[in-house]
């Protein structure tokens, strides 16, 4: 019994994917973290990372090599504005954890708490304004390359950064408790 045909078969077929698999493999995590921050769910998050690569590789052989990224997120953000317009049906998040559920670690359970708020701050933005936080404060891009992703001018970018940062920012779910400052 001899395994030399498949394992041809496997190399021609590793050949012929021109790097995608190596890349699919290498961004997964990164582009999961940015959908989950898009979607608000980490298992929608990953079905929109599956949907944007499966695209993706349909054209991998026409996508200049030094704008893979670029084409990437472009293809990610264009696919959950696509999903959002198809679902058309509002998720509820959990803000909060039940008593029951919480961790013994007080540290541990405020940081939960913490990411719970703001993935639900995050989901009740429009979605061209979540997508400009998510590429500006998670992907660390540049206004000009938020511009290019989305496909808008540079001033559209800073709009809706502004009003996205504005509606965190005065979000009931992300805003501190008053504290004691020690002054008497």
């Amino acid at each position: 019994m001899s395994y030399e045909p498949a394992s041809q078969e496997f190399q021609e077929s590793t050949d012929a994917d021109d790097g995608f698999a190596a890349f699919a493999v290498a961004a997964w995590p990164r582009l999961v973290r940015t959908a989950q921050l898009l979607t608000g769910d980490f298992h929608e998050a990953e079905d929109l990372v599956q949907t944007t690569l499966a695209k993706v590789y349909g054209r991998w052989r026409r996508v200049p090599r030094e704008e893979i990224d670029l084409y990437v997120r472009r293809a990610l953000i264009n696919n959950n504005l696509s999903r959002l317009r198809r679902k058309r049906v509002v998720h509820l998040l959990t803000p909060v954890l039940p008593e029951s559920l919480r961790h013994a670690s007080a540290g541990h359970a405020e940081a939960v708490e913490q990411r719970t708020a703001l993935l639900a701050a995050l989901a009740d933005l429009p979605a061209r304004q979540r997508a400009v936080m998510v590429l500006r404060y998670w992907e660390d891009l540049g206004e000009q390359e938020i511009a290019t992703v989305l496909g808008c001018s540079i001033g559209t970018v800073k709009t809706h950064a502004r009003r996205g940062l504005a509606a965190l920012r005065s979000h009931p779910g992300l805003t501190l408790p008053a504290t004691s400052t020690g002054a008497r």
